[in-house]
């Protein structure tokens, strides 16, 4: 019976992406939804979208395995750069009424800039979205109880969520997450109420935890230590603003107001609501800690799952799975849309459409890039199980490519005029000279910095030394 709620719901959703599908007509419609939306559906992108798989499942583990310093990259690098972008990016971005975020660099900059940020922003994405896809692969091999692998449910996931976004594109995203917000919200809220009564409260589960120093967040006295904070910081906080996603949601408002106002509600949303997956998955301290002990050896992120299967009663059970699916699939569509848009706008667009710009010649070109951009991800998803990464870690490392090579450009070509194409040439090029060689070839924690830190920090001396070298 669980199976059978869990497949209507992802024939509901499939469902209300084909319906999307029927508002589609041009490529700006598949892509902006005609920067026709309200507020209440901008928050409610913002926050399904970045409320993923990572957030239910890769946030919680880290936080067992770890502690709250563990967790400095997400929730907290990712709510601060929702703020972020909505405080100093949306409005000025929103104005240049661009159709991709990388539409900029080279409106500012020049073509060779829009192509490599272009690209380095794509790349970033495969992390992320196969975090999702993994995340769908485990939630159907626990369902079934192992009947279907987790590799059999990573190829049903990608193909469900790759069904409804094809066709619906930013109105899919839309109307889809709009829905699975409510899931969301109300799923959550009551699955924590019902284990809030079998851990004997709230208070005894942050007892515990406080016992066990799980709250210990700032980084010790010393140098290395408090450079690695603030990279960690960072990486998502300043890494994931140059991203088409968080772009493409604030772009689709009806207004800047909108577009500002609704990224960072949605952003405070994310941070607020994100304590509610660990709560629930520490509380199995209290209520079955042999379950915690096999798994945080085995594999931490099935420790929400099985709790609920194996506490919870059907309904509940139900409604755990179906907010779980919500999660999932409202972050897989928007982050499979936004590398694909960006990849065919702004990087293939000028070798493919051979001369012909037509909005149903792009339309077609940007279908055909979800679809491969999809199968792409399902790769590195297989590849990634392979070699046992978790989804946290693949969504942390996400971001390093676009701190690096993106955020520089995007900051100094908006808020200072001296920045030239030579100083954005300078700064992804010091970026990725000092990133690349000490990512790969320096053996992990051996650095006095992390890698893409280092990179970071070259990009500003690049583009203040290009910048300032020459005027254009």
């Amino acid at each position: 019976m669980l199976i059978g709620f869990v497949i209507l719901y992802l024939v509901v959703s499939i469902a209300l992406g084909m319906y999307a599908a029927t508002k589609v007509h041009n490529a700006r419609d598949y892509i902006t939804a005609d920067r026709r939306l309200p507020f209440f559906v901008v928050v409610a992108m913002v926050f399904a979208t970045w409320f993923g798989a990572e957030t239910v499942l890769g946030i919680p583990a880290t936080f067992l395995e770890e502690d709250l310093a563990g967790l400095v990259s997400d929730p907290f690098g990712a709510s601060l750069c929702l703020i972020l972008f909505g405080l100093f990016f949306a409005r000025k971005l929103y104005r240049l009424n661009l159709l991709t975020i990388v539409d900029f660099y080279r409106q500012r900059f020049d073509r060779r800039v829009e192509v490599v940020t272009g690209i380095a922003i794509t790349l970033s994405y495969l992390g992320w979205v196969s975090a999702q896809i993994t995340a769908l692969g485990l939630v159907f091999n626990v369902l079934s109880d192992g009947s279907i692998t987790q590799v059999q449910g990573i190829l049903i996931g990608a193909s469900v969520v790759l069904m409804y976004t094809l066709f619906g594109g930013m109105w899919s995203v839309a109307l889809t997450t709009s829905f699975q917000m409510i899931v969301i919200v109300i799923g959550l809220f009551y699955i924590a109420w019902l284990v809030a009564g079998l851990a004997g409260g709230v208070e005894p589960v942050l007892e515990h935890a406080m016992q066990q120093d799980k709250f210990h967040f700032w980084p010790g006295l010393n140098t290395v230590a408090i450079i690695a904070f603030i990279s960690g910081l960072l990486t998502m906080g300043f890494g994931s603003i140059p991203q088409q996603d968080v772009f493409q949601r604030a772009n689709s408002g009806k207004s800047e107001g909108v577009a500002v106002w609704g990224t960072v509600l949605g952003g405070v949303a994310y941070f607020l609501f994100a304590a509610v997956p660990i709560y629930l998955a520490y509380s199995a301290f209290l209520i079955d800690p042999t379950l915690v002990t096999s798994l945080l050896n085995e594999d931490a992120q099935k420790i929400l799952p099985n709790l609920v299967l194996g506490h919870l009663p059907l309904f509940a059970q139900v409604v755990f799975f179906g907010a779980l699916l919500a999660v999932i699939m409202s972050t897989a569509s928007g982050t499979l849309l936004a590398p694909s848009v960006t990849l065919s706008e702004n990087v293939l667009k000028g070798w493919l459409t051979q001369g012909n710009t037509s909005e149903a010649h792009l339309l077609k070109m940007t279908r055909w890039v979800v679809a491969g951009f999809a199968l792409l991800v399902t790769v590195y998803a297989l590849w990634a199980l392979g070699n046992d990464t978790g989804i946290h870690q693949m969504v942390e490392n996400a971001y390093k490519v676009t701190l690096v090579v993106a955020f520089v450009p995007l900051v100094a070509g908006l808020y200072w005029k001296r920045a030239t194409t030579l100083g954005a040439y300078t700064a992804i090029i010091l970026g990725l000279l000092t990133w690349l060689p000490l990512e790969f070839f320096l053996p992990e924690g051996e650095g006095m910095m992390p890698p893409q830190f280092a990179g970071f920090l070259m990009a500003i001396v690049g583009m203040l030394f290009g910048s300032l070298a020459r005027r254009e």
